[in-house]
């Protein structure tokens, strides 16, 4: 996580008594203590503090599963899915679509029909959203956290939210289901801790909640809560969004994608100078309106390449790509492991004189091969893996 962070009351220590003014569940006088710890207790966690304990249930139940399985006869070629021709349904929750995975992720698209109406928590895994479209905030177990075009969402497992959109028929996300922590990567980080001067970003770029805003409801209130595959909803004897403070290093917070400083060279460099997050079995890269390249003689689009032990998607946000014909905003590329790939003939020349690329886009790179899902291979460009002839 970024920093150290604190938000509401907290008593001077932590593991002490801290007195409620009027107790309101059965007559204790003490707010309960919640700590949220990752990789048992080694790594970073916070402490929370509720009017009443987050463990009165008052029903279980099955609810589903979200299955998500591999399309049948998966050829080893390129991949243009056209998300954007996606119709929209569900809810920021319920909308969401499987697009491909591995045993380190799956990729979702989401464009919501209706609001959320019920909490909802990842119990398994960590969450980066990222807001193609729309703006809003999210309760959340933290507080309130507001979002607006651009924003990665890091969502650590275990936490309650709620979607409240400004414009539900605006809303448009690229989510991966991360089984593994999203940590900001080790070159951008000093020996304490810090971000580097030099880094793409700074900790004045991450924003945390906001606003506690503790929900003393004492109404039987039910979340979601997903786990690997299955759905179960649990009722809640009151509002679990009941905190009064907290502290720590894990939270949830957002980072925008045009607020990354891009490196740039005499000559091309590679997507790693373009990091922005790494997870066990991927990284996570943003490409943002830059200057290119500027030697006398330089090729100001990516060269070919092969991926020999990584598949590379690109999710396409803003802009003009100079290195693709016939992609669209919203689009997502997969470019296998395997296989070379590169610029279309002619985009080499027409870049030449170009100074600067107002592109926005997202890419993830993933250690083990991605299977795609039928979902996906609906939307899929058959002809995308012949757009390299001239």
């Amino acid at each position: 996580m970024p920093s150290y962070r604190k938000l509401g009351q907290l008593p001077p220590k932590r593991h002490m008594q801290f007195e409620q003014p009027e107790p309101s569940y059965l007559d204790e006088g003490l707010y309960y203590e919640h700590v949220v710890t990752t990789q048992g207790f080694d790594r970073t966690y916070s402490i929370l503090y509720h009017k009443r304990p987050p463990t009165v249930v008052t029903h279980t139940e099955t609810v589903g599963k979200v299955e998500v399985e591999a399309a049948e006869n998966q050829e080893l070629r390129h991949h243009h899915i056209k998300t954007q021709e996606m119709p929209r349904g569900g809810s920021p929750i319920t909308g969401r679509v499987p697009m491909m995975f591995n045993e380190d992720l799956v990729s979702y698209r989401v464009k919501p029909e209706s609001p959320q109406d019920e909490l909802y928590r990842n119990a398994a895994a960590d969450e980066l959203i990222f807001i193609n479209h729309g703006s809003g905030y999210l309760d959340t177990t933290y507080g309130k956290l507001p979002y607006r075009r651009g924003d990665y969402i890091v969502m650590p497992r275990t936490t309650n939210y709620l979607f409240h959109s400004d414009d539900i028929s605006q809303e448009d996300h690229l989510v991966l289901e991360c089984f593994a922590p999203v940590r900001i990567p080790k070159q951008y980080l000093n020996e304490d801790g810090q971000m580097l001067l030099g880094s793409p970003y700074y900790e004045r770029d991450f924003h945390s909640p906001t606003d506690i805003a503790t929900q003393d409801d004492e109404t039987e209130t039910s979340v979601l809560i997903k786990d690997h595959s299955k759905l179960t909803r649990v009722n809640m004897q009151h509002h679990p969004l009941d905190v009064v403070g907290w502290d720590g290093f894990l939270y949830p917070y957002t980072f925008n994608a045009w607020d990354f400083e891009p490196l740039t060279g005499t000559l091309h460099l590679p997507p790693p100078y373009q990091q922005t997050f790494e997870v066990r079995g991927f990284v996570v890269c943003t490409f943002a309106p830059r200057y290119l390249d500027h030697h006398p003689k330089a090729v100001k689009v990516p060269y070919v390449h092969s991926n020999v032990e990584a598949d590379e998607v690109l999710f396409y946000v803003d802009g003009e790509f100079g290195s693709r014909r016939g992609v669209g905003l919203g689009s997502m590329t997969l470019h296998p492991g395997g296989i070379p790939h590169g610029p279309h003939p002619g985009t080499i020349v027409k870049s030449m004189d170009a100074e600067r690329t107002d592109e926005m886009a997202v890419m993830f790179d993933t250690d083990r091969p991605l299977l795609l899902t039928e979902d996906a291979l609906k939307l899929d460009d058959p002809d995308y893996p012949y757009s390299w002839l001239a």
